[in-house]
């Protein structure tokens, strides 16, 4: 099993106070009612990431990064791990945005931050108080979700 993404991005907001590296990863099967992300589903879409692949692409941005961010990829576990043990190695933070209630603990262990939770419109996102949606420290399982307000 490989991971493929089908986007890669530079983002600010999904990951507060970090410059990250963003993999949008093909094949998602939760399939949440309300999805804005659909075209993510086709399992069999965009370009292999690779622990080599995401080094170079570090490289590609040595010094103006904090972190790697993965919208997905927890259903491919042992290439996920590959990927967030290579953004490690490099000094960089984690952070997995996932629609599931939990990770893995083997995945858990590799991430800095775990936004867990299936979207539900009626509820909103991480900016909305009232969100089902955490976005978790794993260090020490503290919920940031106020970092995401507006005040």
């Amino acid at each position: 099993t490989m991971l493929r993404y089908v986007h890669e991005d530079i983002v600010w907001q999904e990951v507060p106070g970090e410059v990250s590296l963003a993999y949008t990863i093909a094949g998602c099967p939760l399939r949440c009612p309300g999805c804005h992300s659909t075209y993510t589903w086709n399992p069999d879409q965009g370009d292999e990431l690779t622990p080599a692949r995401l080094q170079r692409r570090i490289e590609d941005y040595a010094g103006m990064l904090s972190c790697v961010l993965f919208f997905g990829g927890e259903w491919q576990g042992e290439a996920l791990l590959a990927c967030l043990r290579t953004a490690r190695a490099a000094g960089l933070k984690t952070c997995l945005y996932t629609g599931l209630d939990d990770v893995p603990p083997a995945i858990r262990a590799e991430l800095t931050f775990l936004k867990t939770g299936a979207w539900r419109r009626e509820r909103g996102g991480l900016d909305d108080p009232a969100t089902n949606q955490r976005f978790i420290r794993t260090a020490d399982g503290e919920v940031l979700n106020q970092l995401f307000w507006r005040n």
